[in-house]
């Protein structure tokens, strides 16, 4: 097998044919115990793109929904800055830049908690639960007029979107093949875009209505909320817990739903939780890696993202066109997110491309800090800085997909995106505290902060890539070492014309010995190939 970047021969994925396990080993996972009860089944390319698009058309719509509701739940304390909430609740500007902060120590409270609840419970339950809590918490911002009530509510609002970004990284884990997760996993973080654009929209509309009893900001709220409670209701009613628990499946699609994943080496689902995943988690320097990857991101993010309309409104724009060119901003977040995804999933190079992107908003950063403010002539050379920084939206994605198809073990695959996740809440935690309307109209200091971040990052994009040909290597001599062959073909990184055109060549083994559904970690999986 071989990663990202390995040997160019692949075998084919049909037609497959499983052997039943023996009754003498312990099947860990519950996809091996799905595939050994229901015996051997043969199907070709076309009846696996068949289930593909069915799951598809299903699963996905679901998982765009969540994070856009989560982003745009999120994202409305920067909607509604502009239409007074400062001063109808009386905050400082430290209060403010808190309001933004505190919904990611909520995110990080809950972060083992989020982990432990995705291995142990049911996930399409445990998602739906809390985008119903999490709505009802930005329904009842509506109803705070004071800090301390809007900072409790942010961290709730927070403790209970803690768990929609692992989950959405377990659901591509658990439903697509490592081929296909970069561009779905794209397609659901591009509702950040998408939130900037409906958001700015909806908050245009709806910042116009006057009235003397309640704030354009609470309608605002309500108007939110309201939604998100009526999706989570939706999400329960009709995602799948795993794909053997599909009804919408037949039971022949939900074994080949099952049975094509088996190339991840990943494993599906063990509802069983390992201490020893945790410890290993906690040791690979891989964890680090990613960490620290996510936090740099994530602090200029979070403090654009926080003080993103501010900016914009000091370059010299009234409170509703700062809005409006929010919209570039969406749309261009949204295009480049899928197109680097796309980018990365043809060259097989996540580390160059996010090396790539981050040159954009290194470069957006350097025009806001250089061009001059003092007239009205330099706003579409200051605008077109700041569509540049949106470029940062894509990254984040990029490492989700990458440290998610560099993991192995249900455990260890929940508790490392946990990691990655508390480094996204401290950078967001950390972003705003950087940006003061005390530095307005410049805000100098916070974008020098995001100028170094960006480079932090592009520099993460491309060493991460060495250390992981370093344990390719390690693999390839344990392999040698128990008599397999050293170089092998990843076939879960295989594109659909590959598959067609080596068709007859897979080699076949058992659900008992396969490595990929013992519910190993990768480290521990000599058949495990990481991706670059």
């Amino acid at each position: 097998m071989a990663g990202d970047s390995s040997t160019s021969a692949a075998p084919t994925a049909d037609p497959i044919s499983p052997a039943r396990a023996s009754s003498t080993k312990v099947l860990a996972d519950k996809a091996a115990k799905f595939i050994a009860d229901h015996g051997e089944i043969e199907f070709d390319y076309e009846e696996e793109r068949g289930v593909l698009g069915r799951i598809d058309m299903r699963i996905l719509p679901l998982l765009l929904g969540a994070y856009f509701f989560q982003q745009l739940d999120k994202s409305s304390l920067s909607y509604v800055s502009i239409f007074g909430i400062i001063e109808d609740a009386h905050l400082t500007s430290q209060e403010y830049s808190w309001l933004g902060s505190i919904l990611y120590f909520g995110q990080l409270a809950f972060q083992p908690i989020a982990a432990f609840l995705l291995v142990r419970l049911p996930t399409g339950k445990v998602i739906g639960t809390a985008i119903i809590l999490w709505g009802a918490c930005e329904t009842l911002l509506a109803a705070s007029t004071t800090f301390r009530s809007l900072i409790a509510l942010r961290f709730l609002l927070g403790a209970f979107e803690a768990l929609i970004a692992p989950s959405c990284i377990a659901i591509t884990q658990m439903w697509w093949r490592r081929s296909e997760q970069t561009l779905r996993t794209s397609y659901w973080n591009a509702m950040n875009g998408v939130t900037q654009i409906v958001g700015s929209l909806v908050t245009y509309g709806l910042g116009h209505i006057a009235s003397h009893r309640v704030y354009s900001y609470q309608v605002i709220f309500v108007f939110c909320g309201g939604l998100t409670v009526l999706f989570g209701i939706v999400f329960i009613l009709l995602m799948p817990d795993s794909p053997m628990e599909a009804r919408y499946l037949s039971e022949r699609e939900q074994l080949v739903a099952v049975e094509r994943l088996r190339a991840n080496q990943m494993g599906v689902a063990s509802r069983r939780w390992k201490w020893g995943h945790v410890l290993e988690t906690c040791m690979d320097f891989k964890t680090v890696l990613w960490f620290l990857i996510m936090t740099s991101i994530s602090i200029a993010s979070g403090g654009i993202g926080t003080f993103g309309n501010l900016i914009v409104k000091d370059f010299g724009f009234t409170n509703f066109n700062a809005i409006l060119f929010n919209i570039p901003f969406g749309v261009i977040q949204f295009v480049v997110t899928i197109a680097s995804a796309a980018i990365a999933t043809k060259t097989r190079r996540k580390g160059l491309v996010i090396a790539g992107l981050s040159i954009l908003p290194v470069t957006g950063t350097i025009l806001m800090l250089a061009v001059p403010r003092k007239n009205g002539n330099t706003k579409g050379v200051l605008l077109f800085g700041y569509y540049l920084v949106s470029c940062l939206g894509a990254i984040t994605p990029m490492i989700f997909t990458w440290q998610g198809q560099n993991t192995g073990g249900d455990t260890k695959k929940k508790t490392t995106t946990a990691v990655v996740i508390v480094g996204m809440c401290v950078g967001n935690i950390v972003g705003p505290q950087l940006f003061s309307t005390r530095d307005a109209p410049l805000y100098r200091p916070g974008l020098i902060a995001a100028l170094v971040q960006f480079v932090l990052v592009g520099a993460l994009g491309l060493l991460i890539p060495i250390y992981l040909m370093f344990l390719n290597k390690w693999h390839s001599k344990k392999r040698v070492q128990l008599g397999k062959r050293a170089d092998m073909v990843d076939e879960s990184m295989l594109k659909k014309k590959e598959m067609i055109h080596t068709e007859g060549k897979e080699h076949v083994v058992s659900v008992e010995d396969d490595r990929g559904l013992q519910d190993l970690s990768d480290l521990m999986n000599e058949d495990f190939i990481y991706v670059y």
